[in-house]
């Protein structure tokens, strides 16, 4: 039925995805630093795909990513975060097992005022990406069922 919105909409969503998708990563990644993490990191990457299928129309965006991809990725962001919870049984169910290990994301930090270190956050990073990945798909194939509902019906 509806074949997507003008050219400049198009172009400007096309143009829009890497800036989106970056900001988004930054968001999860850097949430153990600073207000954000998993869920509003996601919740970012999902918008650029609300944006997509709203300039692109809900048949072509069905044909790129389906809702069976998108459980498929959600699956896996629940199994990840499963996963990292259960690695640290060993000590109690969420041990933060990295931290202080000398490894990576187990950067040892001195007491007192620090700049915040990336690979400090022992396993909240590797928690944040999981939330952020399962978050995406999640608010996506919300917003993929909605937008194919909406278009069906009209």
């Amino acid at each position: 039925m509806n074949e997507g919105m003008s050219a400049i909409v198009k172009t400007m969503s096309v143009l829009l995805i890497m800036p989106m998708t970056i900001f988004g990563m930054y968001v999860i990644i850097h949430g153990h630093l600073t207000p954000g993490g998993g869920f509003p990191g996601g919740a970012v990457m999902a918008t650029m795909m609300a944006m997509l299928f709203v300039a692109f129309g809900a048949e072509k965006s069905k044909k790129f990513l389906g809702k069976g991809s998108l459980s498929t990725i959600e699956s896996l962001g629940l199994l990840a975060f499963a996963a990292v919870a259960f690695i640290g049984i060993q000590a109690t169910f969420f041990s933060n097992f990295l931290a202080n290990s000398a490894s990576y994301f187990g950067m040892s930090i001195s007491y007192g005022p620090n700049p915040g270190y990336l690979n400090s956050g022992g396993v909240l990073p590797l928690m944040n990406l999981a939330v952020g990945i399962e978050v995406f798909a999640a608010i996506t194939a919300i917003v993929l069922v909605m937008l194919t509902y909406r278009e069906e019906k009209s």
